[in-house]
């Protein structure tokens, strides 16, 4: 156990999670490491690829010296081309050479966190090298190794943990983006409100609240009258926050009442991840 409580739930949803990635992963053929998941541009290997690039850079290992092809159509900006590096180098590795060095990642890195004794405001290395504080570097290691494993599981038809340690550290994340998305993103109107009801393996309902200034705040009480209801299952939640999915590709399975256009708005902008 980690010497900080705070860090503990982040570290046991990172275990959870990449646990359960290791054994989907280690039964697979050749060419089912080939698959297409809903990550844009990524198969299962590059998946894969960037979980272990990035917990090998928690470890601090230095980043690979390569140079990416030009014709990678989803490397549209700096973030991306950085994420890229990890996965593009792993490109042509087989099977047995992304499974043992997985296993051996998650060794070190299990490790790592185990003998954690820094403190949850330690500033360390963050994605393209920024530097966070070490409880939310932890925190965003958990989300991401959580929405990875639901996009392996959604490549290889492998549902499941839909309500695991790491749902609940991705349903905080995603939710944390709303008020922007819905204020400043779909600009809904001042003194407005818009509910969000999700139902599910993880069932829960928010409101945002646009005040006079145009900010939004979001907290757990109904509004009498939303501008916007937008009712779902919490599957096509995560898949539409994190930028997975279209709207119109899950129209069947969101329901919308009130003021059409704001919630169509709402739903074009509703992707909160890079």
């Amino acid at each position: 156990m980690t010497v900080h409580p705070s860090l503990q739930p982040y570290v046991d949803a990172w275990t959870h999670s990449i646990e359960a990635i290791s054994e989907l992963v280690v039964p697979l053929t050749e060419g089912e490491w080939n698959r297409a998941t809903p990550c844009p541009g990524w198969s299962v290997r590059d998946v894969v690829s960037h979980i272990i690039g990035i917990e090998t850079e928690m470890l601090g290992d230095p980043r690979p010296i390569h140079t990416l092809p030009r014709d990678l159509r989803h490397v549209v900006d700096e973030f991306t081309r950085y994420m890229e590096v990890q996965v593009d180098v792993r490109r042509h590795h087989t099977a047995p050479e992304m499974t043992s060095e997985l296993e051996y990642t998650v060794i070190r890195r299990s490790r790592q966190l185990r003998n954690e004794k820094r403190d949850p405001s330690t500033m360390v290395r963050g994605p393209l090298g920024d530097q966070v504080t070490l409880e939310l570097a932890t925190r965003l290691r958990a989300f991401d190794v959580w929405i990875h494993e639901q996009d392996l599981r959604t490549a290889l038809g492998v549902p499941g943990n839909l309500d695991s340690p790491g749902a609940h550290v991705a349903r905080d994340l995603l939710l944390a983006g709303l008020p922007k998305v819905v204020a400043k993103e779909a600009g809904a109107p001042a003194g407005s409100a818009v509910v969000l009801d999700v139902h599910g393996p993880l069932e829960f309902m928010r409101t945002v609240r646009v005040d006079a200034e145009g900010r939004g705040t979001m907290d757990g009480t109904p509004s009498l009258g939303p501008a916007v209801t937008l009712v779902m299952d919490w599957e096509t939640y995560v898949r539409l926050a994190a930028g997975r999915v279209r709207p119109h590709a899950v129209a069947d399975r969101v329901k919308t009442e009130g003021d059409e256009e704001l919630a169509d708005a709402i739903l074009r902008h509703f992707a909160v991840t890079p």
